[in-house]
């Protein structure tokens, strides 16, 4: 065994590392052992006062050992791959084991499947993007913004690598595996600001001008906002706001340890929402950012999480379907792993209605951008509280007509995902809590604000 230079996004360099360190294991006394490899490089270009000002680039491995001894396990990660850095590995990995209390419901590691390849998941255009490449990137942002007398401050970001995982029950599960991220945040000189966002498996299908202009005009017809009373008002959420309810509602309720530990919102067949809600996670969704298995190497199956507004499923990983009886549907997330398997692949079905229609139909209400600081106040019944950021607008007789302070808001998702009267059509991949999500635009009946805020 030597130390293993430039495994970069090479997936059979990261299984045969995978394997060995679980080889390893094995013969150091594991009745048991999983080795997770994530290997890659990743790249970003940030720009702020409408100018780059930093290209940074890092290279790194990390080496995930779970050793099973018994119903001991003792997880330890390294990045270090030589001969010495992995025998270190898996000894730390096994004294944990011999010191933690066993787990009475241990139920195994995953038996192999057959591997399903996921194209999607991997672009030649994020993998051989360049410093040059992210900075036109910026430059096309930061040109929109000085048209529009807005400053622009954001980054452009793309990573490459290959994951794998082995297992001492035969899983055998690589990929390689690319993700960008385009985001900007813009500043008027009268106190207005804007948002925009772009996802992408392929950094080059980011229409960056498209992200400046976006940003760049929110932030212009932002300035100078007015004050307006809390209460319940109809909204408009964009993609970007509706990404925060997704990602509320998979890590409070859509996770089967969240049923399982009795504080999850979701029963089968009960409706939560409105007929116009349908949510699933796939990994293999070729408009978000795919991938073909989780950390244990278990393919990922598409799981319909809510149909027309009724709970139908939950994602699952090898422990929380062994409690079940059933299988896992490829949602672990890496060991140790306190908060059970999680939906990263989340989808919200498109609706038949542009962005302007959804303005359009209300008589009163509010248009909200994003959220902010979004954080929990009862987790069963998901209320939120958070703030309103970059762009908050107030709508009459269909149309937007002036910019508005921020506004502090408490609500459950449960209520505004059932308050759900119309949805877009276009949907945008957004980064969220863990993964990316595809999300359309809302309008909903009601939504509650609890508070104003003084400046902007």
């Amino acid at each position: 065994m030597s130390e293993r230079h430039g495994i970069g996004g090479d997936p059979a360099g990261a299984l045969e590392l995978a394997a060995e360190v679980t080889a390893l294991a094995t013969a150091a006394g594991a009745t048991e052992a999983e080795t997770l490899v994530f290997a890659g490089e990743s790249a970003l270009t940030r720009f702020a006062n409408s100018e780059i000002h930093q290209n940074v680039s890092s290279a790194e491995v990390f080496v995930n050992l779970r050793f099973v001894k018994g119903k001991r396990i003792g997880v330890a990660s390294s990045g270090a791959t030589d001969h010495e850095g992995l025998r270190d590995l898996v000894t730390r990995a096994r004294e944990i084991a011999a010191n933690v209390d066993e787990l009475e419901d241990w139920a195994g590691l995953p038996e192999a499947e057959p591997p399903v390849p996921v194209e999607a998941a991997w672009s030649a255009g994020t993998a051989t993007a360049t410093p040059e490449l992210r900075a036109e990137g910026a430059r096309a942002v930061i040109a929109a913004c000085d048209d529009a007398r807005v400053t622009a401050f954001g980054a452009f970001s793309t990573d490459t690598e290959a994951v794998a995982v082995a297992n001492s029950k035969g899983i055998r599960a690589a990929e390689k595996r690319t993700q960008s991220q385009l985001l900007t945040v813009t500043m008027g000189p009268d106190g207005g600001t804007g948002y925009a966002e772009r996802g992408s498996v392929d950094a080059t299908a980011i229409d960056a001008a498209a992200v400046g202009r976006e940003a760049a005009e929110r932030a212009r017809v932002s300035a100078h906002p007015v004050d307006i009373e809390a209460g319940d008002y109809p909204v408009v959420l964009h993609h970007y706001a509706v990404v925060d309810l997704l990602d509320m509602l998979g890590y409070l309720g859509f996770s089967a340890r969240a049923v399982q530990e009795d504080r999850s919102f979701f029963e089968p067949g009960k409706r939560i929402g409105s007929p116009l809600v349908t949510i699933t996670d796939d990994g293999r969704n070729p408009d978000g950012l795919a991938a073909g298995f989780d950390a244990e190497g278990v393919p990922k199956q598409r799981v319909v999480l809510l149909d027309a507004g009724v709970c139908r499923d939950l994602v699952y990983d090898q422990a929380t379907a062994a409690r079940v009886g059933r299988r896992s549907t490829g949602h672990a997330l890496p060991a140790p792993n306190p908060y059970g398997p999680f939906p990263i692949n989340m989808a919200m079905a498109p609706g038949d209605a542009t962005f302007d229609e959804l303005v359009q139909g209300m008589d009163r209400g509010l248009l909200v951008t994003r959220f902010h600081y979004t954080n929990v106040v009862h987790g069963k019944r998901v209320v939120i509280t958070g703030m309103t950021r970059d762009g908050t607008f107030l709508v009459e007789s269909g149309r937007v007509i002036a910019p508005v302070r921020n506004l502090r808001f408490t609500m459950s998702y449960l209520d505004a995902i059932a308050n759900v009267e119309a949805v877009s059509r276009e949907r945008l991949c957004i980064r969220g809590m863990l993964g990316g999500s595809v999300v359309p635009s809302l309008r909903l009946s009601s939504f509650s604000f609890t508070g104003v805020t003084a400046e902007g």
